[in-house]
């Protein structure tokens, strides 16, 4: 709508008869209707004119968070964010504003809705189309950081390439729980193409690939039977981990914990931190598995001691720990347990064991094997 009548004033302009009243001699006029069929007629000349691939100039309308319109001269096509760069764009008016001129190409048109797809990027090469050659899997790339997110962090090797990094392909360690503690948004980093999945436009990136892998050279490093000092990492239902060097992490598992003490849980004889001497049993190298063990510093004691101190004939006094329907469990010292079979038992038929036997009574036995 025209605001400023007033602009018009003594102006000559074209308009069309709409409306005539001979009795009040009032003739109403309408330039509107002109401009309507004058902008139809110069959309349909640039509707049947427009070719798909076509560059064209256009001038930026209005600008959107998903796009841009251009207007092509009678008609208004739209310019999408991601048909704007081959880069990452977050807001179209780090391109453009309104008023810019600038070509595009067409790339979709549509007659009968009148709708038009430009693009923006595609007057420039896919960079893509280089990517297998310029960045070979394995080379090192200096990259941008551009986004962080919980599971790695997607990197810029060059406007519309990015890459993703995987958190756990940023340390040899698994210590690094989130990006964030590596990196940052707006860091330039070196990294390692570690696989380029051109169909899909994909690129996997590597931080700890730049340094060597630890566990090439475990073997040699921490051989089995060899005592290595450690601090543990953390505990579980199953056992302790302890770290050992950068990258390299050990288990030890509940059952090598102690020769003769039942252990429930790991905390019973470990605290997270805790500075542990550990006897390496077992290596996966391949896995990236250590075995370790604690009680395998000492000597096992039913190699001798306990074969000495219990031998068959010794009589000795146990407290019963376990009453089951085959027998029963006696404690003779600390970790040492013997069974008490039912048929080693007087009782009278038809009675139960649990009847004569409570757990927590102290009893005296003999050991017959």
């Amino acid at each position: 709508p025209v605001r400023d009548m007033d602009r018009l004033i003594g102006q000559t302009i074209q308009v069309r008869i709409i409306k005539m009243n001979k009795k009040r001699g009032n003739i109403i006029v309408s330039r509107r209707v002109l401009l309507e069929e004058w902008r139809d007629r110069r959309k349909k000349v640039t509707m049947d004119a427009l070719k798909e691939g076509e560059v064209l100039e256009g001038i930026v309308k209005n600008i959107t968070d998903y796009g841009a319109f251009i207007d092509l001269g009678g008609i208004d096509g739209l310019l999408h964010i991601t048909d704007m760069s081959w880069g990452r764009v977050s807001n179209p008016q780090d391109l453009m504003n309104v008023g810019d001129k600038l070509n595009v190409v067409v790339l979709k048109h549509d007659r009968d809705t009148g709708r038009v797809s430009l693009g923006l990027k595609q007057l420039s090469a896919d960079p893509w189309t280089l990517v297998a050659t310029r960045y070979p899997e394995f080379s090192k790339v200096a990259a941008k950081v551009v986004s962080i997110t919980d599971y790695g962090a997607f990197l810029e090797i060059e406007p519309g390439v990015e890459g993703l990094m995987h958190v756990t392909e940023m340390s040899w360690n698994h210590e690094v729980k989130h990006p964030s503690k590596i990196m940052n948004v707006g860091d330039v980093v070196e990294a390692r193409v570690l696989k380029i999945d051109e169909k899909n436009r994909k690129i996997s990136l590597g931080l700890k690939q730049l340094g060597p892998n630890p566990w090439d050279s475990v073997e040699e490093r921490y051989p089995v039977g060899t005592v290595v000092s450690g601090k543990v990492k953390s505990l579980t239902d199953f056992g302790a981990f302890v770290g050992l060097d950068e990258g390299i992490d050990g288990l030890i598992h509940i059952s090598d914990m102690s020769w003769t003490k039942h252990v429930r849980h790991p905390s019973e004889l470990f605290k997270k931190g805790q500075k542990v001497d550990v006897a390496v049993l077992k290596i996966e190298k391949e896995r990236q598995r250590l075995s370790l063990g604690f009680k395998q510093l000492s000597q096992d004691p039913w190699d001798a001691e306990i074969p000495e101190k219990f031998a068959v004939g010794v009589s000795v006094d146990g407290v019963i720990t376990k009453v089951m329907d085959f027998g029963f469990f006696v404690e003779l010292a600390e970790g040492v347990e013997g069974l008490v079979h039912v048929s080693e038992v007087d009782i009278e038929s038809g009675q139960r064991l649990d009847q004569s036997y409570q757990v927590g009574s102290t009893i005296s036995v003999r050991v017959i094997k």
